[in-house]
């Protein structure tokens, strides 16, 4: 079996590489790269590790021909374009946890260096001064601490300050009341935070939504002599208007690890004397870059050789022990999807997909994926279970996932329904064992098959000789039947015959069945 290649293309631990190997893919350790240089090499790789170096553009996914993962060891992918890769049907997944503490720490040290003036006092200390009276500062003690964005990072720094005797109050539009009991601290909205925090401290990811949260705008909402720390997301804050803050006074003072344009050459910010900065430091600490690239590299090698997904930032996850569980599941999805979009005719408007017993106890967006991957394949060729969502929502298909608790007939079982213009269609199937997956119900006819390889799809009158005859027509033109699958309405009704058969049934031969007395439709299909 070849190992997945997978390429390193910024600096990172060593022992990622060695991860790599040991979980048995090929890697290369190939970094400062010109972007020209990675789309002429990226072609042989299905694996793409990095750091916030590489930029992974429209241009470099185009050459990507291979690339099934991105792994960014870090948690800002403001370098990769998701919405053009999950397009291409490439998993992008990045490492939120690796350098949660590393990050929480740099702002809670912002934090007391912004209170006590530290960098101002150091540098007049070390330029031979003694200014002794000239700094001021305030005790963190009592204080009012606002958290925008109560996450993984924000929490930490809610434990932090809570050590501190610090008061949190959280804006966040995720964060639960339950949540927020648990962790401390008291959810309240936006310009209430702004009005009450003595410091400000930021923990969002930089969306459409957060853009300029603190804004001309919020910052004139915000308590006279406020400090402002973000060591999130250049972006965030308009440093042109927290620049006038500063000069009027309505801030006291701000710390700023990212910035809006990186690296930060010049900002309005530069040179006032109640603003400190680091250059980009929050993950910067030995323990944070061995965890990040050491994460990184299993979650990628676990994708590769396993199956299975975490952290990704477009399709759900799926622990490598989920994955060979949810395998065979998996499989019968996607032939169910497969088999509903080749039969149903017109413009699909709808599907839903409903697990039953055994099957409702299973992760439902894996299942619904590689349903959705097996629907959207009669449209392109290069679909998966990442791009499928992205292009049926392309399509405006409405997407329903149902849950049922009750067993039926079967002790698991998954229902695959679409609408269409003539109307809803639906097919079923189920596992038999826990890894044989079967068709048992065809648009509301029961019949057990196995879909693999060439198929024949037909309806016909029930009546007797029609087997003869469909057999009789295929065996006149060489072509051999592996299964023969039968169901019907009711006897003297409509019958349903599903046949696999060894080789692609040509056209001349669907035309020749068509014509068999009693036939309503005929369709190949392929899995």
């Amino acid at each position: 079996m070849t190992k997945p290649k997978v390429l390193i293309s910024d600096k990172m631990d060593s022992n990622a590489a060695r991860i790599f190997e040991e979980r048995g893919c090929d890697v290369d350790v190939i970094t400062g790269e010109s972007p020209e240089e990675l789309r002429a090499r990226i072609g042989e790789y299905e694996g793409l590790a990095i750091r916030s170096s590489t930029k992974v553009t429209p241009e470099i996914l185009d050459a990507a021909t291979n690339l099934k993962v991105i792994g960014r060891a870090g948690i800002g992918v403001d370098n990769v374009d998701i919405p053009y890769a999950s397009s291409k049907g490439v998993v992008v997944m990045n490492t939120p946890f690796g350098n949660s503490i590393t990050t929480a720490e740099h702002a809670v040290a912002m934090m007391f260096a912004l209170a006590r003036q530290i960098p101002q006092a150091d540098r007049r200390t070390q330029a031979g001064e003694w200014p002794k009276n000239d700094f001021m500062g305030v005790e963190l003690t009592g204080k009012i601490l606002g958290l925008i964005g109560a996450g993984n990072i924000g929490s930490i720094v809610a434990a932090r300050a809570q050590g501190l005797k610090m008061k949190v109050v959280a804006f966040d539009p995720f964060l639960t009341e339950e949540r927020a009991i648990e962790i401390g601290v008291e959810k309240v909205d936006l310009d209430s935070l702004l009005a009450r925090a003595d410091f400000i401290t930021l923990h969002t990811p930089l969306t459409d939504e957060t853009r300029n949260i603190l804004s001309q705008e919020n910052l004139a909402k915000t308590k006279q002599g406020v400090r402002i720390i973000n060591c999130a997301r250049g972006g965030l804050i308009d440093e042109a208007a927290l620049a006038e803050a500063l000069d009027s006074g309505q801030v006291a003072g701000a710390a700023l690890d990212v910035f809006q344009t990186e690296p930060a050459k010049d900002s309005p910010l530069f040179g006032k004397p109640n603003f400190i900065c680091t250059p980009h430091l929050g993950a910067s600490t030995t323990e944070a870059q061995v965890n990040v690239a050491l994460q990184v590299a299993e979650q990628m090698a676990d994708y590769l050789v396993d199956g299975g997904v975490t952290n990704a930032l477009n399709m759900p996850s799926l622990s490598a022990e989920e994955a060979p569980k949810l395998k065979p599941y998996m499989g019968l999805a996607e032939n169910l999807g497969s088999l509903v979009g080749q039969l149903a005719h017109g413009n699909l408007t709808k599907i839903s997909i409903e697990r039953e017993g055994a099957a409702a106890d299973l992760s439902g967006k894996p299942i619904e994926g590689a349903v959705l991957a097996g629907l959207m394949r009669q449209y392109s060729d290069t679909v998966n279970m990442v791009n499928a969502p992205f292009l049926a929502k392309e399509r405006g298909l409405d997407i329903r996932s149902i849950r049922h608790e009750k067993e039926g007939a079967y002790n698991t079982l998954l229902r695959v329904t679409v609408g269409t213009e003539q109307g809803d269609r639906s097919v079923a199937g189920t596992l038999f064992g826990s890894d044989a997956p079967r068709l048992v119900e065809i648009f509301g006819v029961r019949i057990e098959a196995q879909l693999e390889g060439h198929m024949l799809y037909i309806v016909n009158e029930d009546a007797p000789g029609f087997i003869g005859r469909i057999g009789t027509l295929l065996g006149e033109h060489g072509i051999n039947i592996g299964t023969f699958n039968l169901g019907r309405r009711s006897a003297g009704g409509e019958a349903v015959l599903l046949l696999s058969v060894d080789q692609p049934i040509p056209q001349d031969v669907v035309k020749a069945a068509c014509a068999l007395d009693g036939v309503k439709t005929v369709m190949p299909l392929s899995f």
